[in-house]
């Protein structure tokens, strides 16, 4: 996936028919911002497909322009917030302030690299099958372990152990693809946003309200993960 322009785009309609499954199937307010996911991640992807026409001059080049700096705008200054946010929204209220700390250092990794793509200069290249990002970041390095923190760390304090299990996947995917191609690793992901979309519907639509309005797993009130 993430391929070419048109994989982005059938990338994109896939997740966001996943996504509207999840949205038909919050049972509580709690799990709106879980089940926005999808529906970000598969924006996402059909945004990417304009970076795309633009570097090969299918679109006007402000087009194509303004189709980067939104990608970079969802991928720095929306995930890193939302994912902790969706998570903690679901844990128990006694465990909060755990998640809590996640969603701070999001919101601070988000302005970082969001004041890096307002100040620019940003540019996205055509490099085989996938689109490389480059963005002047300060102290980049130590901006992307933050962002991993903030990402994959609620997932790994959270109450509910299949959401620490699926933390450690999730952290275990991104050293993979960082590992595979590290300047691809913003457009590549989106093989994984995919399974954790139909993941994240799959909990909605599946797991079993409980008289409260929440979901339960063995007992246990249940929340399902992020990528």
């Amino acid at each position: 996936m993430c391929f070419s322009p048109d994989v982005d785009v059938l990338a994109g309609l896939v997740i966001g028919a996943v996504g509207i499954d999840a949205v038909r199937h919050v049972g509580t307010a709690a799990e709106r911002p879980l089940a926005a996911l999808p529906l970000v991640f598969a924006v996402h992807q059909l945004v990417e497909a304009g970076v795309w026409w633009g570097l090969e001059g299918k679109d006007a080049a402000a087009v194509g322009h303004a189709a980067e700096w939104v990608y970079l705008a969802i991928a720095f200054g929306v995930l890193p917030i939302l994912v902790p946010v969706a998570v903690g929204a679901l844990e128990p209220v006694a465990h909060r302030r755990r998640t809590g700390a996640f969603v701070a250092l999001g919101t601070f990794v988000a302005v970082m690299l969001m004041y890096a793509v307002v100040r620019g200069p940003i540019e996205a290249t055509i490099r085989g099958h996938y689109i490389a990002y480059d963005v002047d970041l300060w102290h980049g390095g130590a901006l992307t372990v933050l962002y991993v923190l903030a990402t994959c760390g609620a997932l790994l304090v959270s109450d509910h152990v299949h959401v620490r299990a699926w933390g450690v996947v999730n952290l275990a995917a991104v050293l993979v693809l960082a590992w595979v191609n590290q300047a691809g690793l913003i457009s590549l992901w989106c093989v994984w946003a995919a399974i954790t979309s139909v993941a994240i519907a799959a909990h909605l639509r599946y797991a079993p309200p409980r008289s409260g309005g929440g979901r339960v797993s063995s007992g246990r009130s249940e929340s399902s993960p992020r990528a």
